[in-house]
């Protein structure tokens, strides 16, 4: 009988530590959702400075655990830093930046082949055509031309809507535009000219809208606030900005040029490490980049979104940009010949460029 009563016992306490470690393993999954991922992640990217913490809201909310350390700067700036540091980066992912040049980097053996999750998404047009792919797309970021109305109509000047308009020497000294080797806009448009109106017609019309042109910024967003706050008449700029601006009161418009509009694909991208310890937070990073939340939040912000959706356009935004966007735009073209394009235009128009701060 006291056989019994020791066994009964014993087994009663035996499903007593079964119960409590079971409530102690749900507990323990409830306060980590994020399955337990935690550390340090070193992210490059170039997307516009005030849009990053927009965007990293849900991020920080499902990895709270994860620190981010971001290095943020412009298109050129960034592609030049990772080049020249090769496969020493600190960098763990790069997220947002040109598509072009993250052919450039994958050219030096950069890059790391990885499928994030609902990869198959995104538009084929919008990411890498090899498997594992190499780089992955967000959205589109195109050129528009910001115009100050109230500048033009001071000067009894009409609103340009061509490019073959901004050449016309009514407009000298109105127009500002950014520097192809800093700016990532700057050089999608460049690019865009010289494959959609082909390369001598290219570098002749840019010859020609040198001599209107005042100033070559550093920045792809600064022409369109110089044309907001009337310094300039005239910016050659990201639609986003010139978007945001109107948005916020300014007497500007966003021109679709009649020719069409260069554009480029922000994308992100597994950079290639001999050490892997941060990849499985960065795979984990690349999974959200193209969730449907932020996916979400870049097309508030660019009126474009590298997947099929219903999404609402953003207030103010132009009609037709899809339609507008330079349809045989070869991002592989522009990787492969980014280093002679910049060559050419600094020997021919750097004269310019605004000082680096």
């Amino acid at each position: 009988m006291k056989n019994h009563i020791s066994k009964l016992l014993i087994l009663l306490l035996s499903l007593f530590v079964l119960a409590a470690c079971g409530q102690k393993s749900s507990q323990t999954s409830t306060a980590n959702p994020n399955g337990g991922l935690s550390g340090e992640l070193t992210v490059y990217t170039a997307i516009e400075e005030e849009l990053v913490p927009q965007y990293l809201e849900s991020f920080k909310e499902k990895y709270p655990d994860v620190e981010l350390n971001i290095v943020r700067d412009s298109t050129g700036i960034i592609t030049a830093k990772l080049l020249s540091e090769g496969k020493n980066t600190q960098a763990d992912v790069v997220w947002g930046l040109a598509a072009s040049s993250l052919l450039a980097l994958d050219q030096k053996d950069m890059l790391a082949g990885y499928i994030p999750k609902e990869s198959d998404k995104i538009l084929p047009s919008f990411k890498d055509s090899n498997e594992p792919h190499k780089w992955v797309g967000n959205t589109a970021f195109m050129t528009g031309v910001v115009v100050n109305k109230e500048e033009l109509k001071k000067k009894n000047l009409p609103i340009p809507q061509s490019y073959d308009d901004l050449v016309k020497p009514e407009y000298k000294d109105m127009i500002v535009m950014p520097h192809p080797a800093s700016s990532g806009t700057g050089f999608l448009t460049v690019s865009a000219w010289l494959q959609m109106m082909g390369e001598d017609k290219g570098w002749k019309f840019m010859n020609d809208l040198h001599e209107n042109v005042a100033t070559y910024t550093h920045s792809g967003s600064k022409p369109a606030k110089l044309a907001a706050t009337g310094e300039y008449a005239i910016g050659i700029s990201l639609v986003y900005s010139g978007v945001q601006l109107k948005q916020e009161g300014a007497p500007v418009e966003v021109i679709l040029s009649s020719e069409g509009l260069g554009w480029e694909v922000e994308a992100n991208a597994l950079i290639n490490k001999e050490d892997s310890k941060n990849e499985k937070l960065a795979k984990a990073f690349l999974d959200w980049a193209i969730s449907d939340e932020v996916m979400k939040k870049y097309y508030e912000a660019n009126g474009f979104s590298s997947m099929k959706n219903d999404f609402t356009l953003p207030e103010e935004f132009p009609k037709g940009v899809e339609d507008k966007m330079f349809s045989d735009n070869d991002l592989n073209w522009a990787a492969q010949n980014r280093d002679a394009i910049l060559k050419e235009w600094d020997s021919q128009f750097n004269s310019k460029a605004e000082p680096k701060e």
